[in-house]
């Protein structure tokens, strides 16, 4: 929700505390799209969780104020694709939008691409394309791609949970891809077509979830702008129209659902506000927790059980937000 309003450069900014759960749209990319919400909100401070290609759509959760002090627990979240490729062909960014390289005839059989599909499944070492945001020497790889300069890369380290074939012909493939973080789909595509002998390069691309959130809580810019017209911005930032955008935020600690809970009392939260560690009883341990005030009813930030008997403050909510 929004707490109050102030001046800068002579635009009226607020100070906003929240998750939206923007569903971005194709050709667009994830920086501009953060630009549009900051300007849409009238908010002080925004940032979003992992950058989508400027081809994908979908989930691109956006955090307000306090909210981008725990933007990082989304980040390395677990996400879910929903991807169409085509075969016979490669190309350089790994989707349509690239130079074919290579074209080649399909020829494989069913049992082979499942027995490819299996063989991605699992934990991998993957190196990021070289159209990708990946920065090498403070610039991103995709500037050097274009200029046809090739920087070495370093693999990493994915996990592959899940690959569901919703559609498959001997021209296109629908899938639904559950991995970790820092996965690149259209490396996944790619490395898949190469496994099977004919190339196959992405057409479209949609994250449907990012850690637990619900697809069918992601907020388009069309309902957006059903909210509010062009004299939005002209207008007090206590309207009701600002009220009706922050009713679509979600709670700072809803990236957080995962973690368990740790309820502790209004005079131990007090000492935990100040940064400092705490003696507690707890069957926890050696974990992350979600510090809550007065059982449930406040969130304060992130700390770590020790011991069983040491919470550490490591992430805290400023002590001027009441949630």
């Amino acid at each position: 929700m929004a707490k109050k309003c102030f001046v800068l450069n002579d635009i009226k900014h607020r100070v906003v505390d929240g998750i939206l759960l923007l569903d971005k749209s194709s050709g667009e990319t994830s920086n501009a799209a953060l630009g549009k919400i900051k300007k849409l909100f009238r908010a002080n401070k925004v940032g979003h969780t992992g950058s989508l290609d400027p081809l994908a759509t979908g989930m691109l959760p956006i955090c307000f104020g306090e909210a981008t002090k725990f933007s990082q627990y989304l980040i390395n979240a677990d996400k879910r694709y929903y991807v169409i490729a085509k075969f016979g062909k490669r190309t350089d960014t790994f989707d349509s939008e690239g130079r074919v390289v290579s074209i080649r005839p399909v020829n494989f059989t069913e049992n082979q691409l499942y027995k490819a599909i299996d063989f991605f499944k699992g934990q991998h070492l993957q190196v990021p394309p070289m159209f990708s945001a990946v920065k090498y020497q403070g610039c991103p790889l995709y500037r050097y791609a274009r200029k046809g300069i090739k920087i070495p890369r370093t693999s990493r380290l994915i996990n592959i949970y899940n690959i569901d074939v919703l559609l498959c012909n001997k021209k296109n493939i629908s899938l639904e891809i559950h991995c970790s973080k820092g996965t690149y789909i259209r490396t996944i595509i790619d490395d898949l077509g190469e496994y099977l002998g004919c190339g196959a390069y992405v057409v479209a691309l949609r994250r449907l979830t990012v850690a637990n959130f619900s697809t069918s809580s992601m907020i388009s810019f069309a309902k957006l702008h059903n909210l509010v017209d062009n004299d939005t911005l002209k207008i007090s930032c206590c309207s009701s129209r600002f009220n009706r955008l922050d009713k679509l935020l979600l709670p700072i600690d809803s990236a957080l659902l995962d973690m368990p809970v740790l309820n502790v009392s209004l005079s131990v939260a007090n000492v935990i506000r100040y940064g400092q560690t705490v003696e507690i009883v707890t069957d926890l341990n050696n974990c992350l927790v979600r510090i809550m005030e007065n059982s449930g009813q406040r969130f304060i930030g992130v700390g770590e059980i020790l011991n069983k008997k040491q919470l550490v403050p490591r992430r805290l909510v400023s002590s001027s937000i009441i949630l």
